[in-house]
């Protein structure tokens, strides 16, 4: 499994709950984009429209050699789950108030699959708990490194 993309926003705005993995409906130049690199989860979010799963917002960036085959960059693009995972994501958008959120993209036997979570906007000084957390962490590590 091979990372091409992260969306490292993801876990600086939202607390993680629980998550999933999806596979993507994508036309031939957009798995070769990815393939390249060319992917960006900044701005993307998942809406669930009649029982199915759409991600909006994601850019694929153009493939050099595919003229006029070429796709849109910022196309809705449909995603791949069980009709029981459709319907936990759901769940927890309308009833428990969550977020759906993409959280990697990556390579698996050479199909593109999209890391998504149910999470929990942070607030504020969540935000600056997380980082004093971090930031004690890595103090720690440096003190234990020069120990010996």
């Amino acid at each position: 499994m091979s990372v091409v993309a992260k969306n490292r926003k993801a876990y600086h705005d939202y607390f993680i709950e629980d998550e999933f993995e999806a596979g993507m409906v994508l036309l031939g130049t957009e798995i070769k984009s990815i393939r390249d690199g060319k992917v960006q989860l900044k701005e993307a979010f998942i809406s669930i429209k009649d029982g199915e799963a759409w991600i909006k917002g994601m850019h694929i960036g153009l493939y050099e050699q595919g003229n006029r085959f070429n796709h849109d960059e910022l196309r809705d693009r449909k995603l791949l789950l069980h009709s029981h995972e459709i319907e936990k994501l759901q769940k927890g958008q309308t009833l428990q108030g969550y977020t759906i959120v993409p959280l990697n993209i990556h390579l698996s036997k050479g199909r593109a699959k999209l890391q998504i979570a149910l999470a929990k906007g942070k607030h504020l000084y969540d935000k600056r708990q997380t980082e004093k957390e971090r930031s004690q962490k890595r103090d720690i590590q440096k003190a234990m490194k020069g120990q010996y």
